[in-house]
This record gives structure tokens, sequence and C-alpha cells, in this order.
């Protein structure tokens, strides 16, 4: 017998470990893993629908739902009218807070809206987004959760110049 066994039988630890032992086993028998999700209620169908039917809606498997946290938040679009070079900063910010922006430079000088859109285009493939012109001195800038599909010829801006 060695110095441990002693040990544990001056202070009774045999006896101590065993009926722990016991005790985790019962916990472990009794715990049942909680379900992750609840099962949906099973619509009644009615009495003429085959028996394979019946059973199939019975077994329903619920691993296609998709959770809706991200859909809860719409997306938002701001326009902008800037009249000087300095409103190109409030801008930039908001294609940094993942908002596209419509930017319209009609009531700009063309340099200043040249420099606008220099400014913007820094920005927007630095956030890796995306700016097209949509129109004549209308661009749309858009952060890289916006996706833009299409394009709008230059054939009616390229009459009007």
């Amino acid at each position: 017998m060695g110095v441990k066994d002693k040990f544990k039988n001056f202070f009774y630890l045999d006896e101590y470990e065993e009926e722990e032992q016991q005790v985790r086993e019962q916990t472990v028998k009794q715990q049942k893993p909680a379900p992750r999700y609840e099962k949906p209620a099973v619509m009644q169908e009615p009495k003429k629908a085959p028996k394979e039917r019946r059973q199939k809606v019975e077994e329903t498997n619920v691993s296609n739902l998709v959770s809706m946290q991200g859909a809860s938040k719409a997306s938002k679009v701001s326009l902008a009218e800037p009249r000087v070079y300095a409103e190109a900063q409030d801008i930039a910010e908001s294609l940094k807070n993942k908002q596209a922006v419509v930017v319209n430079l009609q009531r700009i000088e063309k340099d200043q809206g040249l420099r606008i859109i220099d400014f913007l285009s820094g920005t927007v493939y630095a956030l890796g987004g995306d700016i097209q012109r949509i129109g004549t001195d209308i661009f749309l800038c858009v952060p890289d959760t916006v996706e833009v599909d299409g394009a709008i010829s230059d054939y009616y801006y390229d009459e009007q110049q």
C-alpha cells in the first residue's frame, strides 16, 4: 500500500470519490439535450388526404429556417446636391455608414464637380464599393453592401453635349 492509498483511507476519500462518480452518472442519464428549436405545429389535414402525405407533413424538417435578423434593418439611400467642395466629406460619411448616395452635380461649377467625383471615387474605392454615372452630372455611389445591376447607355448624353 502506497502513501497515496494510506492518505485516501485515512480521510475516507475513496468513498467520497465513488459517491461523486455515481452522482455524475445519474445526472448524465437524467440530462437530455435541450431542443434547438420548437417543432412547428402541424396543421390538420383533411381526412381525404393519403396516409403518405400526412406522414410527410408530420416529419417536416425545420432545418430550412432562415434568420431574419439582418432583414429588420432597412437599407437607406441618401440624396446629395453639393453646392461647395466641402460637402463631399458629408457624402463620404454616408458611404462609410453603408448608405448608397445619389449625387447631383448640376448646381455646382464643372471643376468643383470633377474634384468631388475624384474625392468620392477614392472613398468608394477604399470602401470596396462602386460609383456609376446615372444621368447628366448625376452619379450613384454605393458601399460594398449594395450591388448595382445594369447600366445606363451614354447615347442620350452624347447627343446633348
